[in-house]
């Protein structure tokens, strides 16, 4: 089942996928376009993990981490599927991160890695831009490279967790202006999704609409304004998103 959240004519429906775009919970169907995406679910904390992936560390020149490496986002830094994200001006390396995302579906604390799938709500995609001019380091990226405004995004679906086989064994994709840039599969986490419930659970308990942000294989690049990227992954769905300038945001450029 893939359920999602919208905006549409001064209120907020659930919704779930129809041939002609999207179908809301009172009947009526719309195309993607008419609507305003939200996160499909109200989020609680949101936790990014990073160099989750032994490629992606190779692609940095970074030691593969000895356990995960977790910092948390801003309620402000998430926005929904064809969202806007804007590039400052001025950056020289801006890119996408196509990401698992892990919703948490009930109370999980102090939770074993083979028992914790079942605390999973279900899960949707992320992409997750990054700044690496305002990169400190790849261990502890400071909040102008992570937390910005409508900086991640996640959807437009979620997926039951009963409905996804094996967390462990998805593909991922993405797309900069139709081109296939980056590819991946699950499988080659460094922490697979239940390590990761297991070691969050251990020290701080998760509640239902938390998130987890799995990290990203190889593959990024510099991404500009007015480019369109697409973040996929096989059986999850197909998240949509826009680059745009500070003009779009009324905004002088960055400094």
């Amino acid at each position: 089942m893939k359920r999602g959240r919208v905006a549409y004519a001064g209120a907020i429906h659930g919704c779930e996928p129809h041939e002609r775009g999207l179908r809301l919970d009172d009947g009526r169907v719309l195309a993607e376009t008419e609507v305003v995406w939200l996160t499909p679910v109200e989020l609680g904390t949101v936790f990014a993990v990073g160099l989750n992936y032994a490629d992606h560390a190779r692609e940095l020149a970074s030691a593969k981490p000895a356990e995960p490496l977790l910092f948390l986002k801003g309620f402000g830094a998430v926005a929904g599927h064809r969202a806007t994200t804007r590039r400052p001006s001025g950056v020289e390396f801006m890119h996408y991160e196509c990401e698992l995302a892990v919703v948490i579906g009930r109370t999980a604390r102090h939770v074993p890695r083979d028992q914790a799938l079942p605390y999973v709500g279900g899960y949707s995609v992320a992409n997750d831009y990054a700044i690496r001019d305002y990169l400190e380091n790849y261990y502890r990226p400071n909040l102008r490279v992570k937390n910005r405004d409508g900086c991640t995004l996640l959807g437009p679906w979620l997926v039951d967790a009963t409905d996804v086989a094996d967390p462990q064994n998805l593909a991922l994709r993405t797309a900069v202006n139709g081109k296939i840039t980056q590819r991946g599969n699950t499988r080659d986490m460094i922490f697979g999704v239940a390590e990761l419930i297991e070691y969050l659970s251990s020290f701080m308990t998760l509640a239902p609409g938390d998130v987890i942000l799995t990290g990203t294989p190889q593959g990024v690049v510099n991404v500009n304004a007015g480019d369109e990227v697409v973040t996929e992954i096989d059986g999850i769905g197909r998240l949509v998103n826009t680059l745009v300038d500070d003009a779009a945001f009324g905004l002088a450029p960055a400094r």
